[in-house]
């Protein structure tokens, strides 16, 4: 059974009451999969907890300044509230700042590297103009320059010869797949592993739309079976009574990437246990929960050295430290060529950041 965890509150003196409200109510939807209604349940034990609140602003004048602010909403039967979809940009924006910190918007959002050519990013460097050059890309100041000392200034003619361009960085695109593991494991052992996931796959949305527009996302929820979820749905993810279907989750990630046509793929994959599922062709499902089953693990490994064949290389974020599980991870990383990280819950944020951020600069080709 999930629990929750918490630690004393802390008041921001900055902010005002509904603010500081809100930043609660936030999180708190995080750990509830968006469900507004247990969330407010929570605030209000919260509240008789930490006095959150006092007379003069109570939690009931709280819920209806969301209504009226437009972050809930009645639900279909009218009973409860949902939440909209500025909750869910608001839970989003948080994710981005807590995981990842705090960043501007990008204009371009383009990814470097270490080759020049054609992009949008000018640098200090020149070099002699080239037919088929852009012609507003040509230095006018180094050009005019180039042609006073080749001809002096009484005479003063600009020729080709005398034109260089101003180069620019060239900047790729990445195509990214995050899996998440959403097996039941995922908030066994009184530990909320889900949640963590979650919130690193919003900052992760959250920072390719905003900083890297040029960049995709795709996402993947993986069990039993595999399938996309869309950025706005992330809030609402949940664990269920799945196994752990690596396999469909792999082969979902290669058939999306396949058909993206820049050359710079990944696959980021988030999980805590080892694959445990298989689909037969008459739709049945080959499930072992003991041990390492040669016969799931064999088809994982070969989806992994069918994505290094496509140089897609593949991340697994491993949030469980069983030696076992681990001698697993190393076996699948050693067939794609890829990376693993173990990592605890509070560092998965930070490891997935950098990977993201060193992959961008470079081209996988």
């Amino acid at each position: 059974m999930k629990g929750f965890s918490f630690t004393q509150f802390t008041e921001d003196d900055s902010k005002g009451p509904f603010e500081k409200l809100l930043d609660i109510f936030m999180e708190l939807l995080a750990h509830t999969s968006g469900d507004a209604d247990e969330a407010i349940d929570w605030l209000r034990e919260l509240d008789k907890e930490y006095n959150l609140t006092d007379d003069f602003y109570t939690i009931d004048d709280f819920i209806e300044e969301l209504k009226r602010k437009g972050f809930v909403s009645k639900d279909q039967d009218g009973q409860g509230m949902t939440i909209t979809s500025k909750s869910e940009q608001v839970i989003r924006k948080r994710s981005l700042d807590q995981v990842f910190g705090k960043m501007k918007k990008s204009k371009s959002g383009g990814h470097k590297t270490n080759k020049l050519g054609r992009g949008d990013e000018v640098i200090p460097e020149t070099r002699p103009f080239q037919f088929g050059d852009q012609t507003d890309r040509i230095a006018l100041t180094e050009s005019i320059r180039k042609a006073q000392i080749n001809r002096g200034i009484e005479d003063f003619t600009l020729r080709e010869e005398d034109l260089v361009i101003q180069e620019t960085e060239h900047k790729s695109l990445t195509s990214t797949v995050l899996m998440i593991d959403l097996s039941h494991s995922m908030i066994l052992y009184g530990e909320d592993r889900i949640t963590p996931a979650k919130k690193v796959a919003m900052a992760l949305a959250e920072l390719i739309t905003t900083r890297y527009p040029k960049d995709t996302l795709d996402i993947i929820a993986f069990g039993n079976d595999a399938w996309t979820v869309s950025i706005k749905d992330l809030p609402y993810l949940q664990v269920g009574p799945y196994h752990t279907n690596t396999v469909a989750g792999l082969e979902l990630a290669l058939d999306i990437l396949k058909k993206k046509k820049n050359p710079n793929r990944q696959i980021f994959m988030i999980t805590d246990g080892k694959p445990s599922c298989l689909k037969e062709r008459d739709g049945s499902y080959y499930k072992n929960s003991f041990g390492l089953d040669p016969r799931i693990v064999n088809k994982t490994l070969n989806l992994a050295g069918a994505a290094r064949k496509s140089k897609i290389p593949i991340t697994t974020f491993m949030i469980a430290r069983d030696p076992y599980l681990q001698e697993f991870v190393q076996q699948f990383t050693e067939a794609n060529k890829g990376k693993a990280f173990y990592t605890s819950l509070k560092g998965l944020g930070d490891f997935v950041f950098e990977d993201y951020e060193s992959n961008r600069r470079k081209n996988v080709r």
